[in-house]
């Protein structure tokens, strides 16, 4: 694990283990940080109720066990790859139950999976990322620091709260807060 680019995370490591040695312990792991993560975005992303959403989340993490060795660490990070995994499989279902027409898509729904790797996929995924990063880098340290380990590092609200040593609810404000802010600055980017 010289290589610099190498992500060195949990969450990469554990889907790693899956990948190369077919290990339950890890994806049981995985499975029991990820999976209410996942009915949270699920059921936040759509109308889908609670039943429908863990159906899903049983759904993709099948994927996740049958398509683990597609992961790689130089690519993204294990949180991202699994939101792609859940996003496509969540447009999937629709389409499959008949509501995708009605369904209220978030923006995340019309970009190409990260997966793949045509010139203009590999374009667009880097100028999202130097926008995202530039927003990062003009938010107060402490939210941008909460943004990152919710979402590069895959940590609940609760876990943030522990390895800060700051209360749940001021997690979740300066999360909410950073994400207003990315909000406003992406958008006027968006619409310059």
């Amino acid at each position: 694990m010289n290589d610099p680019s190498h992500r060195d995370d949990e969450w990469s490591q554990l889907l790693e283990s899956v990948a190369q040695e077919r290990c339950k312990k890890s994806f049981a792991h995985f499975f029991t940080h990820f999976s209410p993560l996942l009915k949270g975005f699920l059921i936040k992303g759509s109308r889908l109720n609670h039943a429908q959403a863990e159906e899903l989340v049983q759904e993709i993490m099948i994927k996740v066990w049958q398509r683990a060795e597609q992961f790689d660490a130089k690519k993204s990070s294990a949180s991202t790859w699994l939101y792609t995994i859940a996003r496509n499989s969540r447009i999937d279902w629709l389409r499959r139950q008949g509501n995708a027409v009605t369904e209220e898509l978030v923006a995340d729904d019309l970009y190409e999976d990260e997966t793949s790797e045509t010139p203009f996929s590999l374009l667009q995924h880097h100028r999202q990322h130097s926008h995202v990063h530039d927003a990062l880098a003009g938010l107060p340290d402490e939210q941008a620091l909460v943004l990152r380990k919710v979402y590069m590092e895959g940590l609940s609200h609760s876990e943030v709260s522990e390895d800060l040593a700051l209360p749940l609810g001021t997690v979740k404000s300066r999360v909410r807060l950073a994400l207003k802010k990315l909000q406003d600055v992406i958008g006027r980017e968006v619409l310059a």
